[in-house]
């Protein structure tokens, strides 16, 4: 396929999931064949307007619907809020580097987000529950500004009752009746079963959260190549071209979105960068 040219898709679901982020069920209208990693990213393209990169949450093989949770904070990004079911935007992708699923296999995962940083990670979790005999166990730590920020409630309740999955939510600002902890979400590092040895993490959220966890990480043994973080830049092309998402010598767009933390740990909290 042309990576230049956006295709077609069709909204076929959209989800209300807080009071300024919502999910988009898109189907590619012209009958070609898609497939993404977990961890890669599409351009979505709102006619007359522009297109901006989302990650793709979904990862189920029996389903033709690619899920994207976006938050509504700009011009393009609140177009695509208004959208209904049955109109139609424009689709690149995928693009970028995703997460390390196959480095994964055989291992611990400890994935940690914040904010909407749990949407890249998703994916991670649907392709370890969707291939349960090649991960061991799992641990998903999710932080949030405030218990109001928190989407998907339901679906962390699921995985939290399934076998070898801990689920350990926290939150700065809690509202009443809260259980979960009160506070970083890297203050949950204590409740980890973690076994440095055979344990591979993957970080999603604000680039301060990123740096503390990995750091965070790495005191109580992870090893720095076991930890990767998928970073957010201003990607307009998506192909390393037009360089709005250059990250030192790399483009978050094509030599990322993930990345080892060594590749990248001088560059964050380095001013410019």
């Amino acid at each position: 396929m042309n990576p230049y040219l956006p295709r077609q898709a069709e909204v076929v679901s959209r989800t209300v999931e807080s009071g300024d982020t919502f999910s988009l069920g898109l189907r590619l209208t012209d009958g070609e064949p898609y497939d993404f990693a977990p961890g890669q990213f599409n351009m979505l393209y709102l006619h007359g307007c522009g297109e901006v990169p989302i990650s793709v949450v979904a990862d189920d093989p029996d389903s033709d619907i690619l899920t994207h949770t976006v938050r509504a904070v700009g011009r393009i990004t609140r177009g695509l809020e208004q959208l209904q079911v049955g109109d139609r935007i424009g689709l690149r992708g995928p693009y970028g580097r995703g997460w390390p699923m196959t480095q994964a296999e055989g291992r611990d995962v400890v994935v940690v987000t914040g904010g909407l940083g749990c949407a890249p990670s998703v994916s991670i979790i649907h392709h370890i529950l969707g291939h349960r005999g090649g991960y061991g166990h799992l641990s998903i730590l999710q932080g949030v500004k405030h218990t109001d920020d928190l989407i998907w409630r339901a679906q962390y309740d699921a995985w939290a009752q399934l076998p070898d999955v801990d689920v350990l939510l926290a939150a700065d600002v809690a509202e009443p009746g809260w259980h979960g902890h009160v506070g970083l979400v890297t203050a949950l590092f204590d409740q980890l079963r973690l076994e440095p040895a055979r344990t591979i993490a993957m970080l999603c959220g604000p680039e301060v959260m990123m740096r503390a966890a990995a750091d965070g990480l790495h005191a109580i043994g992870l090893a720095e190549d076991r930890i990767y973080l998928s970073m957010e830049r201003n990607m307009q092309c998506a192909v390393g071209h037009c360089g709005h998402c250059q990250l030192g010598g790399s483009f978050v767009c094509k030599d990322g979105p993930v990345f080892a933390w060594p590749e990248i740990r001088p560059l964050l909290g380095t001013r410019g960068y």
